[in-house]
């Protein structure tokens, strides 16, 4: 009677383990609204603007003397399930909507500060989001049990060097130092624990009926570095390398309970296992290299490409672990991840219609990491396509300001996700088809002095 007490309780809290999964991964891409105008194509060898610390420090070396960049970036993601016999471990169709709308609109900002400290060197400092991701399912949905809100947000503090150690190469550094807080909730099926094992609890609880609600929040600060090298191939053309190095943390929160049935009070397993206390759970972030490349054709055209490679796959599990109470040290949840590594191909253009006005565009394929084995309503991630535009306008020879947009193209997501527990009666599957997209709007006002 004990293990299963133990594995209802891990079936309740399952969803905690992947609450830090989604988006293609849950990195953003959106660090300028210059660099969303050609979709970050030579993001680490364009080197326009003081945003060049966050892709490749190294760029700073191209820069005027002093430099400040400051830009928002309006986010909405929409992911709409469609429910395709979506049922109970019994076989029954699970009552509840489609979950409405899981996508929402985030405001993503960015700063940077870039001087000279002589010819050669340059310090720079940039504060940015690196990494967020959030949906948010309507409460009564088919798919509670597995998923209600997921929301990941991150702070980054990045101070940078660059040195131009000769006309043709340039290298870069910089330090990280980032803030991350999670949270998640899902429903609770308390009708189903208390038919099968607890007599209806006294209240005549029913399979899927009496839900409760679980929460678990954390937070941590971890450190990291990036590196990069820009190559002078020729006048025109320039080569760049550049590297953001995984941060390790260890996320320390608490774990909430709601609408718990009063008949859990005559076990002492249940009571400590749906007693609100602290809970911990590590996450790293993945390491990320990319290849760049810059070419001026000409006084009006511009062309850029970029490679990118993201470390995935040191999402490979996730556990969440009680740190006080009765239980502290057990494992709550312990679900199975296996994200692959991808790589981001993009391409872009830029033309200079006259001094004062840039006009941009650019394309990009942005593999996903989330195969159709491991997709989860928190984590229904599929390949996309960008396709995005962008302008720069001059103010004064000191002053200007960027515009962009993307929308992202995302390819239809199946599900049919089985709840990891090894409770038979709590096995519920949500099936269905994911249809999503992406609108990004960003501005950017950049000043030199």
């Amino acid at each position: 009677m004990e293990k299963y007490i133990y594995s209802v309780i891990a079936t309740a809290l399952l969803t905690g383990a992947a609450a830090r999964a989604s988006a293609n991964g849950f990195a953003l891409n959106e660090q300028s609204a210059s660099g969303l105008g050609n979709a970050f194509a030579g993001g680490g060898a364009s080197a326009e603007d003081a945003s060049t610390i966050f892709f490749n420090p190294a760029g700073m070396t191209y820069l005027p003397d002093n430099q400040l960049v400051m830009a928002a970036h309006a986010i909405r993601p929409s992911a709409e399930f469609n429910n395709n016999g979506s049922h109970s471990a019994r076989g029954l169709p699970t009552e509840g909507g489609d979950g409405g709308n899981a996508g929402d609109w985030a405001f993503v900002p960015n700063i940077y500060f870039a001087k000279a400290l002589n010819n050669n060197v340059r310090l720079g400092v940039g504060i940015n989001a690196p990494f967020a991701y959030k949906t948010d399912y309507v409460k009564g949905w088919v798919g509670r049990y597995q998923a209600l809100k997921t929301e990941l947000k991150t702070i980054n503090i990045n101070p940078s060097i660059a040195f131009k150690a000769s006309d043709k190469i340039s290298l870069g550094l910089g330090f990280s130092a980032m803030r991350t807080e999670a949270e998640l909730t899902n429903a609770v099926d308390f009708g189903t624990i208390c038919a099968t094992a607890l007599g209806g609890c006294g209240i005549g609880a029913t399979f899927q009926k009496n839900d409760g609600f679980a929460r678990v929040s954390g937070n941590d600060w971890g450190f990291g570095w990036n590196a990069g090298a820009i190559f002078q191939i020729t006048n025109a053309t320039r080569l760049a390398l550049a590297y953001r190095s995984a941060v390790h943390q260890k996320l320390e929160g608490h774990a909430y309970f709601d609408y718990v049935p009063a008949a859990f009070a005559l076990s002492p397993a249940l009571t400590a296992g749906f007693a609100d206390g602290s809970v911990s759970a590590k996450l790293t972030t993945p390491d990320s290299a990319s290849a760049s490349i810059f070419h001026q054709i000409n006084h009006q055209w511009d062309v850029m490409a970029d490679l990118t490679w993201t470390h995935w796959s040191v999402f490979h599990d996730q556990t969440i672990i009680r740190t006080s109470g009765a239980l502290a040290g057990r494992t709550l949840s312990n679900i199975p991840q296996n994200w692959d590594n991808t790589i981001r191909a993009s391409l872009g253009a830029s033309y200079r219609y006259n001094n004062a006005l840039k006009l941009r565009a650019g394309l990009a394929y942005d593999q996903s990491p989330v195969s159709t084995e491991f997709r989860t309503p928190r984590t229904p991630n599929t390949d996309r396509t960008w396709l995005s535009l962008g302008a720069n306008y001059r103010f004064t020879p000191t002053s200007s300001m960027d515009v962009g947009y993307t929308h992202i193209f995302v390819n239809n997501a199946s599900l049919n996700k089985t709840t990891d527990t090894s409770i038979a009666v709590l096995r519920d599957t949500v099936n269905g088809i994911y249809d999503s997209d992406v609108n990004i709007f960003s501005v950017q006002f950049t000043h030199t002095f």
